[in-house]
């Protein structure tokens, strides 16, 4: 019996590999590495779906997989990948979605904006205008994007946003 156990091992491990190989390449994910403590948060089967309508709105926009992660970094910032409606007194203006966008800043109206498809759509055209946004660290490109009153927050979901994009892109 130990012998066959021993055998069974090995195609799992040739199984994770082959997954893995199907998987974007890190360096395409997070091509700086990480800055600094990363955090990361169990998520719920909502949550999960907002990732990935994130990575279906990225590949919709023509965008790599640089952008999603970009994108579920920030969204994991924003709103846990929440989308967030009224918050009442906790709310941050009108700040509303998975990227706690402002109808009162022209991001859309609170109907568009608590859209997952259009919100990623309009944080990536906003995102694309922002020169070699390919070339900066995670949390510089979300920062000009979001003008956050906290810049390097977003650096800490790197790790996360990667992961769920490799998990997402291609399934």
């Amino acid at each position: 019996a130990m012998a066959a156990d021993t055998h069974s091992a090995k195609p799992a491990a040739a199984a994770v590999q082959t997954v893995s190989a199907d998987k974007p390449d890190a360096g395409k994910l997070s091509p700086h590495g990480v800055q600094g403590a990363q955090s990361r948060i169990d998520l719920s089967d909502e949550q999960k779906g907002n990732a990935k309508a994130i990575v279906a709105a990225t590949k919709a926009n023509g965008l790599d997989e640089r952008a999603a992660v970009i994108s579920i970094a920030t969204a994991l910032q924003e709103s846990k990948l929440q989308n967030l409606g009224n918050l009442g007194d906790a709310n941050d203006h009108d700040s509303l979605g998975l990227f706690q966008q402002r109808p009162t800043s022209g991001w859309g109206s609170p109907e568009q904006i608590t859209d997952p498809q259009y919100a990623t759509t309009a944080f990536q055209k906003a995102l694309k205008d922002v020169p070699g946004w390919q070339d900066m660290p995670l949390t510089d490109a979300a920062q000009k994007v979001q003008v956050s009153a906290y810049p390097d927050a977003y650096a800490k979901w790197e790790s996360q946003a990667a992961d769920l994009t490799a998990q997402y892109w291609n399934s």
